[in-house]
């Protein structure tokens, strides 16, 4: 029974898709729920499984092809046992040689290529999954190729009578290494994260207040709650990231503008406090969404942080969990950074930015002392949020960490 394997249905906000990578190829046999192809969008790579097991007689829609909501990518022949497509030709195994088995080792771009150049695949080194070989593997074999052409040319022998001439100095001018280009097309996820973060610098009146807040009294609760914690909270661990979250929730009713977006000409302020959190991948960063964090306690935030973290690392976010939110909390001090200006995620009109950790002098009632210091920045669409709000919201946000008991007593 033929089988069509189509695209997921895309939300309204997602206009279309582009295939990113097929992990099958045609002739291939497959699994109930195995992986087949990726589809990337402009959040999120969606994963599409096969719905049976089966062979996989027809890839319609190749790599790098843009497609629509539930467009058709390929067709499925299911069956108990899967086969691989075979020639129905009779052939000796004792005449032929053995070959490559090019269609489960490439995708149909590569082997596109490959068929368009008159390539012999079983040259090309594969970089992919398992020593699949992609289309860049093709380009980059080409390449290769290409610069090696010339230095055949110049191998071949002198003229008889006429002895070869031999500069001296010619070693003098060879490379010492190559320098390498690769020039790849920008993922479309990649792509749309460039154009939101170019209309926030040029569409917001964007300005960044910054802080800086003592980390010991924080750290300190931690020391001494956090295995009891993590016991009492099924293995959650006890992080900063819990406290800040909550810190802001506390901040944003106090300050609505801050948790408020614009909309044309109108200001939409949300009775609620929906918390983007920042996460890098290997595709870029995303932006899952803590829904409605101010009901949340510190080990649900910490908990939903961390499931959210593996889902967008296994590329398994969905775009309901990555739509929305009123406001961002980024932590680039995981990367070591000190002090940086976070970029808004717009239609928010604010954004804050967690930095690293670092033991600084400081004067604590009249005394210099070596405390862990940490700097905060607020980032903010100065068309709404005024200087005077902006610093108010960081403040009450220093005043929460550095005496975490008033986030848990809501003073």
């Amino acid at each position: 029974m033929a089988i069509e394997i189509k695209a997921p249905a895309f939300p309204e906000s997602v206009a279309d898709g582009e295939v990113a990578v097929w992990h099958k190829a045609e002739g291939d046999a497959v699994a109930r729920d195995e992986l087949l192809v990726e589809i990337e969008t402009d959040k999120v790579v969606m994963e599409v499984v096969a719905p049976e097991s089966g062979v996989l007689t027809s890839i319609v829609a190749i790599e790098g092809e843009t497609i629509e909501s539930e467009a058709l990518l390929a067709v499925l022949e299911a069956g108990e046992v899967a086969q691989p497509v075979t020639s129905s030709e009779p052939s000796s195994q004792n005449d032929a040689p053995e070959v490559l088995d090019t269609d489960s080792t490439m995708g149909p771009a590569a082997r596109a290529m490959v068929d368009e150049h008159g390539l012999d695949p079983s040259v090309i080194e594969g970089s992919g999954k398992g020593g699949r070989v992609t289309k860049e593997d093709v380009t980059k074999h080409l390449k290769n190729t290409s610069q090696s052409s010339p230095a055949k040319a110049q191998s071949a022998p002198p003229a008889a009578n006429v002895a070869p001439v031999v500069s001296p100095s010619a070693d003098a001018y060879a490379p010492s290494s190559e320098r390498v280009e690769k020039r790849v097309p920008m993922t479309r996820m990649r792509s749309r994260i460039a154009e939101r973060l170019l209309e926030a610098s040029q569409q917001t009146a964007m300005l960044t207040t910054f802080n800086e807040v003592n980390m010991a009294p924080l750290m300190k609760l931690r020391s001494q709650y956090k295995e009891s914690f993590e016991k009492a909270h099924n293995g959650t661990r006890l992080g900063f990231m819990g406290f800040f979250v909550k810190a802001c929730c506390e901040a944003l009713k106090r300050y609505p503008a801050v948790n408020a977006s614009i909309d044309g000409n109108d200001v939409v302020y949300h009775g609620y406090q929906d918390i983007g959190v920042a996460v890098s991948t290997n595709d870029g960063l995303v932006v899952p969404v803590l829904r409605d964090a101010d009901f949340m306690s510190i080990a649900d935030v910490e908990a939903a942080i961390r499931a959210l973290g593996l889902k967008a690392q296994d590329k398994k976010l969905t775009i309901e969990e990555m739509t929305g939110g009123t406001f961002t909390v980024s932590n680039g001090g995981v990367f070591g950074s000190l002090l940086s200006t976070p970029i808004l995620n717009p239609p928010q009109t604010g954004i804050l930015g967690m930095h690293t950790i670092q033991e600084r002098p400081v004067a604590v009632n009249g005394e210099v002392v070596i405390q862990p210091m940490m700097y905060l920045a607020l980032s903010y669409d100065h068309r709404l949020i005024d200087g005077k709000t902006a610093v108010q919201f960081l403040v009450t946000v220093k005043g929460f960490i550095e005496d975490p008991a008033r986030i848990l007593l809501q003073l």
